[in-house]
């Protein structure tokens, strides 16, 4: 892949990224109903912009310390955790990952 292929490509995925968290930031404070159509999305998360506690490492909205940390989440819609594609082939996970987490 040549260098500007490497861009667009980063820059697609950007978006995607972006596009993702301004529909979960719109979301914010949304009532029960909302949250019914949504689901945790884990690993996806940039440092300190995650949900509340998630694990080691975590203990309520916007404590995690590093980008896309396995063991915290995001509210996303229903159905494009599994979808998101981050970076370094990173995906969202319904369940907690073992990968990107604080040092111990």
């Amino acid at each position: 892949m040549n260098d500007q292929a490497k861009r667009v490509t980063g820059l697609a995925v950007g978006c995607a990224f972006a596009a993702a968290l301004g529909i979960v930031a719109s979301n914010q404070g949304a009532g029960a109903a909302d949250e019914a159509e949504q689901e945790k999305c884990y690993g996806v998360a940039k440092a300190g912009e995650n949900g509340c506690e998630a694990g080691p490492g975590t203990g309520c909205a916007g404590s995690s310390t590093v980008d896309y940390q396995g063991n915290a989440w995001l509210l996303v819609p229903k159905g494009t955790c599994l979808t998101m594609e981050l970076p370094g082939g990173r995906k969202g996970s319904l369940e907690p990952l073992d990968r990107d987490l604080p040092p111990a």
